[in-house]
């Protein structure tokens, strides 16, 4: 066990922020701030003993990702579609349990809705940004571990119609009525379902995609950022 895998576990139950380095660890990437917390396993296992999600075509599991320090999931799952596969996700995006329903339940009653109501058509695929990466939020050394660290958030850059017309959050949010119209929609009615949605008008960081997570916010863990 690696001494950065023994501090985290004596971390344990401790609500003190505690600096660890980041998977850059031997190759100079850039450091994180990183707590433990014992609610994500938690949550995990209570996923994965529901049953709502389960190995198929488009949903395959994967060896664990632990580390390094906090970074990684218990149980993560290769997922290449949503929808019943109607949508898929290009490229895979590697996920922990409880992302996968949420990002399901997104697409059916949100995006799939907006793409017939501004376009007439089917949503075909995803373009996926980003998903697991054991880093920082924005990529800002000493910054606090981004939910991609915990393969609990999602990056959404474009969008596919069934004609393979791409609607894109950077060229696109500003764009046509159509394209202005779906883009809102779906980051609006993203914020039914994510604890945590960012788009162009949160910062510059975000002008080319959608931020979706699963992050606990406040002290009760129910609160939502929305922007």
């Amino acid at each position: 066990m690696s001494a950065l895998r023994s501090l985290a576990l004596i971390l344990a139950g401790s609500a003190a922020l505690a600096p660890l380095s980041g998977c850059g660890i031997g190759g100079g990437g850039p450091a994180f701030v990183a707590k433990y917390e014992p609610w994500r396993a938690v949550e995990e296992r209570q996923c994965l003993a529901s049953g709502l999600v389960r190995p198929n075509r488009f949903v395959a599991s994967r060896s664990a990702l632990g580390g390094p320090s906090v970074c990684g999931a218990e149980h993560p799952f290769s997922v290449s579609g949503t929808a019943d596969g109607r949508v898929a996700l290009q490229p895979s995006a590697t996920l922990r349990c409880p992302m996968i329903p949420a990002v399901d339940h997104w697409v059916r009653f949100v995006v799939e809705p907006a793409a017939r109501y501004h376009f007439g058509q089917p949503i075909s695929g995803l373009k996926v940004a980003a998903s697991y990466g054991c880093r920082p939020i924005n990529h800002r050394y000493g910054a606090k571990l981004s939910e991609h660290g915990h393969a609990n958030a999602i990056d959404i850059s474009e969008f596919q119609l069934a004609d393979g017309r791409r609607v894109s959050v950077k060229n696109d949010w500003n764009g046509d009525a159509r394209a202005r119209g779906f883009l809102r929609a779906v980051h609006r009615g993203a914020c039914d379902t994510f604890t945590t949605v960012l788009g162009p008008h949160y910062d510059s960081a975000h002008r080319d995609h959608f931020h979706l997570d699963l992050a606990r916010r406040g002290r009760t863990g129910n609160g939502h950022v929305c922007k």
